[in-house]
């Protein structure tokens, strides 16, 4: 069933990014001389704000008689693109040389707007045959007059670059002529002419490579060279750990293993130590196990979703400047595996004995949409608030909860079916006693805030380089395309996470404390909170950002991202201390 549904997502997901990217006039981007190709004019904004963008026409520019705006991919919106049909003609092959645009007065209301937009460096962003182009609207100068006297100074002529390949457009680029600059620093009309030119050149780059330039900024042999050596050095690092980690827990195991047996044959009646004098209070179910079960299924769909978008990212998907194919993989695959979080919640709260398995698929489906959605409403109305590009439209909001209304509930209901229906019992290798043993008092180190630390410290080293790059992507305008290296690092993670579970379960279980449920998932999930410690690290050290916006932008779906860390490295680590546990207790007699 499971699989069925896999290959079904697979390929909705490759019909969908097929037909959601940017189409011109021409469908396959052939054009004979003379022909129009629109440019899209799509949004402004602080250049250290990545979040906080406007409309292009929010600016007093030179604005068309008739503004038509694009149908945009929900991915697109997301996004928070917002094209439009820009007043510049660039007719493929066809030069212009100081062609005027428009001829306007600015009222002193405009000039204050300008002035605003250029002390923020504000830039643009257009599109013109899915080829991205950016440029700043101005610049700020020093007067020579006064020490800290500001001069503000608007662009008034953008000169377009296009280079062709027989009959397809290959590359774009935008430059300013800081000859014909605008003062806009006192509050006074100003009469201005907007002018633009156009030049093409022919290039022998063929089109199926004409979106390589954008990454090669990312991929420069000297860069890549910096990042794997980078990578390569924390992994061998944290490995070595982990290898050193993993010899002496299988030496003290075989060890434990040896005295255990020779216990056995010698002395029936001497009291047990360890981990063996718990084996009646190891499987012992937890308190709030419709939580943990919650916590479980949401955490399973989640690594599956990663799972699937590193498979379209390999794969070659997230193309640079392929708009909002992110966006739109997240919410399909999300909507698209929650019968798989509904499955394995359900199934294991049954497992635990459980009985009211509809309050727990209910607790399931709201663990992560619940706060993301509260998320959602507050950064929404802020955006909206700020009349921004990040606010999402009314029908886009709809489209949204119909998404989670006719398939994600209706897949987390049935995953919940299947899993009660699953009949599976829980595999526990020892009796669980009637009456639980005591805990002894146990050291400040081994409580459970401590333990955390601990576990998600080491996790956290595998992968601190790597947010550099990541947060340099998402929060920045660098491009991020090596998602090989990011695989590997994922894989790490894995790996780092589990074992580093698996050793401060045994040592908890070494001390006679059997409570090692939520403790296993607590300390896996805390490498999100070491992510989100990092968030604070980066906005103060690392970025620019400033504003109520952007602030709340960042750290509110830094939030969100962190908590999916949290389920889904806490996931992780549960099953593998379970497989351990499982795997010591089935080793030795239990009477």
């Amino acid at each position: 069933m499971w699989k069925r549904a896999m290959h079904l997502a697979v390929a909705a997901l490759l019909l969908l990014f097929g037909v959601s990217g940017v189409a011109s006039d021409a469908s396959d981007h052939c054009y004979k001389k003379g022909d129009h190709v629109p440019l899209y004019v799509n949004k402004v904004g602080p250049f250290h704000n990545p979040s906080e963008t406007y409309r292009y026409f929010d600016l007093p520019f030179c604005t068309p008689e008739h503004v038509t705006e694009k149908k945009e991919a929900l991915g697109e919106i997301l996004n928070g693109d917002r094209l439009v049909d820009g007043p510049y003609k660039l007719d493929f092959r066809v030069d212009r040389e100081s062609e005027l645009l428009c001829k306007k007065k600015l009222t002193k209301e405009n000039v204050a707007k300008f002035r605003s937009a250029v002390s923020k460096d504000y830039y643009f962003q257009m599109y013109y045959d899915d080829l991205p182009l950016w440029g700043f609207i101005g610049k700020v100068e020093h007067d020579g007059k006064e020490l800290g006297e500001l001069r503000y100074f608007l662009y008034q002529r953008f000169h377009f670059e296009v280079f062709y390949n027989s009959d397809r457009v290959i590359e774009i680029s935008v430059q300013t002529d800081r000859n014909t600059l605008l003062d806009v620093t006192d509050d006074k009309e100003i009469e201005v002419e907007f002018l633009y030119s156009v030049k093409w050149k022919e290039t022998t780059i063929p089109f199926e490579k004409r979106m390589e330039r954008y990454s090669q900024a990312s991929s420069l042999p000297h860069h890549l060279e910096i990042h794997w050596f980078s990578i390569i050095n924390s992994s061998v690092t944290v490995l070595l750990l982990t290898g050193f980690l993993a010899t002496i827990l299988m030496r003290v195991l075989k060890n434990d293993f040896v005295k255990y047996a020779h216990d056995e044959e010698s002395v029936e009646d001497e009291e047990e130590t360890g981990w063996k004098y718990i084996h009646g209070d190891v499987f012992r179910f937890p308190k709030y196990k419709s939580l943990l079960a919650a916590c479980l299924g949401s955490g399973t769909q989640l690594f599956t979703l990663t799972v699937f978008i590193f498979i379209l990212a390999l794969v070659g998907v997230f193309y640079p400047y392929n708009r909002g194919a992110l966006f739109t993989a997240l919410v399909i695959i999300y909507a698209l595996t929650s019968g798989i979080a509904g499955y394995a919640a359900t199934s294991f709260y049954c497992q635990l004995e459980g009985t009211n398995w509809v309050r727990n698929l209910l607790l399931t489906g709201s663990l992560f949409c619940g706060p993301l959605f509260l998320m959602f409403c507050f950064l929404n109305t802020v955006a909206i608030v700020y009349n921004a590009t990040a606010a999402l439209p009314f029908g886009t909001i709809v489209v949204i909860v119909l998404i989670w209304a006719l398939v994600t509930s209706p897949l987390l209901v049935l995953g919940g079916i299947a899993g009660k229906n699953s009949k599976t019992e829980f595999q526990a290798p020892c009796r669980t006693t009637k009456y639980p043993r005591e805990i002894p008092e146990l050291a400040w180190y081994r409580q459970t805030v401590p333990q955390m630390i601990m576990a998600g410290f080491l996790p956290f080293s595998a992968i601190y380089i790597e947010l550099y790059y990541i947060f340099a992507s998402v929060w920045g305008h660098r491009i991020y395309t090596i998602y090989s290296i990011l695989f590997v690092v994922f894989i790490i993670l894995i790996i780092v996470t589990a074992f580093i579970t698996v050793a401060l379960t045994y040592f908890q279980l070494a001390a006679e404390d059997h409570e090692w449920w939520w403790r296993s998932f607590l300390c896996g999930g805390s490498t999100g909170l070491f992510v989100y410690g990092y968030c604070w690290y980066h906005y103060y050290a690392r970025s620019y950002m400033s504003g109520f916006m952007q602030t709340s932008f960042f750290f509110g779906y830094m939030a969100c991202i962190c908590y999916g860390f949290f389920l889904m490295l806490g996931t992780v680590s549960f099953h593998a201390a379970l497989l351990f546990i499982r795997h010591i207790y089935r080793s030795i007699k239990c009477e």
